[in-house]
């Protein structure tokens, strides 16, 4: 999973900003106290893609779902593994109560904005992203 992080970086441009390590990736997934969780489409021991989300809190709108990536390799794209992905989070949260899901998307993708269009996605320009690195 971690080399599909890394494969999605190298799309975004930001190749050298993936600093986490694959322990720290593993335990805050499949270790004790896990901050996040997923699905995989996997075929034959071989991952094509994964959808990896958390639980963010609303104070306005209580539990949501935070998709932070959808990811497919370039050799599965457009064979409906995004879609499957999508529709597995979309059932994960209407049966966790979520109030929904929120994601990013960068301007420029293009492919990505047109397939979160086809969930009816609300797109909103109005919130600036904030972000204090450490």
């Amino acid at each position: 999973m971690l080399e599909l992080v890394k494969e999605l970086a190298i799309y975004e441009r930001a190749p050298d900003e993936v600093t986490v390590t694959l322990r720290h990736f593993e335990e805050s997934g499949f270790g004790p106290n896990p901050v996040w969780w997923a699905f995989v489409a996997e075929e034959e021991g071989f991952i094509h893609g994964f959808a990896l989300y958390y639980i963010r809190y609303s104070t306005w709108k209580g539990q949501k779902m935070y998709l932070e990536d959808i990811i497919v390799t370039e050799d599965a794209r457009g064979k409906g593994i995004g879609a499957l992905l999508m529709d597995a989070l979309i059932l994960e949260a209407k049966e966790r109560n979520f109030t929904g899901i929120t994601w990013q998307v960068l301007n420029w993708n293009e492919p990505a904005l047109n397939f979160y269009k086809k969930f009816n996605t609300r797109f909103d320009d109005e919130w600036v992203n904030g972000i204090l690195d450490f």
